[in-house]
């Protein structure tokens, strides 16, 4: 089937043969046939179905590349889909083979130039750089956005080491999204043994993510950090500081050096044309003068575009909600900028301070719902309300260390660093840092944050019990941010033991004995250092939309209860999110998805921790529906996790497959 659109066509559905003769289904936009042929082409690769699911985000995208005289190919990852075969897992090297294959069939198409490129976020930008590792021949450049250079240190399974409550959320996520059946219109008749296919083999992702509790082989596969020199192709990593992700885009572009530039802005986990937080940029501008430059030679000077533009974040009162965030932006060669200073500031006895105080202790044993403040792991993944809020509640279960107010602005730009002296009377502990802007109306507006599992190595590939009766150096490094702290504001520290529902509990209630006078947080400030002011266009409005017949949508809707006391004074964080239906007249499909994500625990009892997460899938063509139900949980105990999960498939509401999973897996200094 092919659409006319004026500037270009739309094939949609191209069979792309693999060697074990698994067909990848494909999108294809080729630019109007009066342009000059070959073009370039550009790739994006992915497991969420572009036939409904990411279809008009594609629109966009590929129809503003099309335009520009590029063919563009979307393509469903095998086991996905449309696409034939079977998924096992995130990135494996099936994937990626496939993935090299993908882009030497591009090239050899006659409609393509041989240079190809390759763009994605999230799951399509972490595959973009791990293809980019593999130097197939024909790729020629690289447009990442959201993604990451090392799975184990940013990535929704672990952080600083401590397992994430995101590690299972969003493995049943995955298990919802890849239940759903081929499109009948594309496979034909044989969709039902395919779908059924599909369900038989469905993996359980959290245990095979929660067998690997240490940086091991497993994660460092596809983590292009082990060597950046493997990737030959120029590559432009866009992030956001409301990401989860965001530190990823300055260690590339330290990485790589000249063949890398970064961009972060206030975004959150989008595209930043379509984001909601902050101001939407036109991130399509700035693709094509990367693809221009790269794809077809045109002398742009995207080269000597500044090593990274950042987006200052401005302090504004803190909100769960998405909405513009004050700030602006600047550039600099490096980053930190050349010339940071650094303030050092001590740990005293509720206070920072930049003098060196009297040696003395503070015991560190916060409860164990302190962190219902902190928002999702990964804003942008779901409606909205998912930004950390006012801190307030949190920092009254931590223990503070509060400065003096500014008597002028502070531009932290960079990671701050904790260091400080800690002993656990556990074997197993976590410190988490938090930094936060102390407004004069009281208000807590979060800046950085970070956990610390304190039986790993600095590399988090070894791990040990911990000593009671021994003293530990602690470095803790927080996440990378552009902030500027406002004069008369303060600054806090607030750290705990705890930071649920963000962080999986240790086994045991943890108490620290902190040395103050000899612990101290280092704040890198670019606060009088030379930088560019530099400028990203906003995105035009309306974003530019394919012609053809309107989606017809109900909207979506979310509803939270957080921090409600439930039976045994069980604290209870629970999200559903009803994310409407989509009806599409050009292929006759009507989708509906909802989620329901729960979160239990008492407050002096690690071993009470519960999480589920329900996912609901429909899709339905006239006289044809297809629903899927599917949910995950977990609990734990001193020595193992336990993990359970069941899915049911309905054709046309007769129940035609069920399914169940059961897992228990040692704890690992967990």
């Amino acid at each position: 089937m092919i659409r006319e659109q004026g500037a270009f066509r739309i094939i949609e559905n191209n069979w792309i043969t693999m060697r074990d003769g698994c067909r990848l289904a494909a999108r294809i936009w080729l630019p109007d046939c009066t342009r000059e042929l070959p073009v370039p082409a550009i790739l994006e690769y992915l497991p969420y179905r572009k036939r409904d699911a990411t279809s008009r985000r594609d629109e966009i995208v590929h129809g503003a590349f099309a335009r520009a005289g590029y063919a563009c190919v979307r393509v469903d990852i095998r086991g996905n889909g449309d696409s034939d075969g079977l998924m096992e897992d995130e990135y494996t090297r099936s994937e990626l083979n496939d993935g090299v294959a993908v882009i030497q069939w591009i090239a050899e198409q006659p409609w393509c130039s041989g240079k190809v490129g390759i763009v994605g976020i999230s799951w399509g930008g972490f595959n973009a750089l791990q293809l980019a590792a593999l130097a197939p021949e024909p790729l020629a450049a690289v447009v990442t956005v959201c993604s990451t250079d090392d799975r184990y240190a940013d990535d929704v399974h672990f952080k600083g080491g401590c397992l994430l409550n995101d590690n299972l959320t969003w493995s049943q996520q995955m298990l919802s999204y890849s239940s759903r059946p081929p499109d009948p219109e594309i496979v034909g008749g044989r969709w039902r043994d395919l779908w059924l296919h599909r369900l038989e083999n469905l993996p359980l992702l959290a245990a095979n993510w929660l067998r690997h509790q240490r940086r091991d082989s497993f994660w460092k596969h596809g983590s292009i950090c082990e060597n950046f020199a493997a990737v030959r192709a120029p590559v432009l990593a866009v992030g956001g500081w409301a990401d989860a992700y965001s530190n990823a885009v300055p260690r590339l572009v330290a990485g790589m050096g000249g063949r890398c530039r970064g961009i972060v802005g206030p975004w959150e986990h989008k595209y930043p044309h379509l984001a909601e937080v902050g101001d939407p940029a036109d991130f399509l501008a700035e693709a094509l003068r990367w693809w221009d430059r790269w794809l077809k030679g045109i002398e742009n000077g995207v080269e000597t575009d500044p090593a990274m533009r950042v987006f200052v974040l401005e302090s504004q009162p803190p909100s769960r909600w998405s909405g513009p965030r004050e700030g602006r932006w600047i550039a600099m060669d490096e980053w930190p900028p050349r010339g940071t200073g650094m303030l050092a500031l001590h740990l005293g006895e509720q206070c920072l301070t930049e003098r060196r105080p009297e040696s003395a202790t503070v015991r560190i044993d916060t409860p164990q719902h302190h962190g219902v403040t902190a928002g999702a792991f990964c804003p942008g993944m779901r409606i909205d309300g998912e930004l950390p809020g006012d801190q307030r509640e949190d920092d009254d279960l931590g223990v503070c260390f509060d400065g003096e107010p500014l008597a002028e602005p502070l531009l932290i730009a960079g990671a701050p660093v904790l260091e400080i002296a800690a002993r656990s009377d556990r074997t197993v502990a976590k410190l988490v840092a938090r930094l936060c802007d102390v407004r004069p109306d009281g208000s807590s507006a979060l800046i950085a944050w970070a956990p610390l599992n304190l039986t790993h190595d600095h590399r988090h590939e070894t791990a040990a019990a911990l000593d009671p009766e021994r003293w530990m150096s602690i470095r803790l490094v927080l996440d990378d941010i552009a902030y500027e702290v406002p004069a008369g504001h303060r600054l806090r520290l607030v750290l705990s033991t705890t930071y649920w529902p963000m962080l999986w509990p240790s086994p045991e209630p943890v108490s620290l004995t902190v040395r103050l006078g000899a612990g101290r947080l280092e704040l890198p400030l670019a606060s009088g250092v030379s930088t560019a002011i530099a400028r990203l266009d906003p995105m035009p409005r309306p974003v530019p939309m394919l012609a053809g017949p309107r989606r017809e949508t109900t909207e979506p809707t979310r509803c939270t209860r957080r921090g409600e006391r439930g039976a045994g004074g069980t604290i209870v964080t629970e999200t559903r999110d009803d994310l409407g239906r989509v009806f599409d007249p050009a292929t006759g499909l009507g989708t509906e998805s909802s989620v329901c994500q729960r979160f239990e625990i008492r407050p002096s009892d690690p071993l009470s921790a519960r999480v589920r997460a329900r996912w609901t899938q429909r899709i339905e063509r006239a006289g044809w529906r297809v629903v899927t139900e599917s949910v995950t949980s977990m609990h734990a105990d001193e020595r193992a996790f336990h993990l359970s999960a069941r899915i049911e498939a309905y054709e046309n509401n007769a129940l035609v497959f069920e399914r169940a999973w059961k897992e228990a897996i040692p704890r690992d200094h967990q």
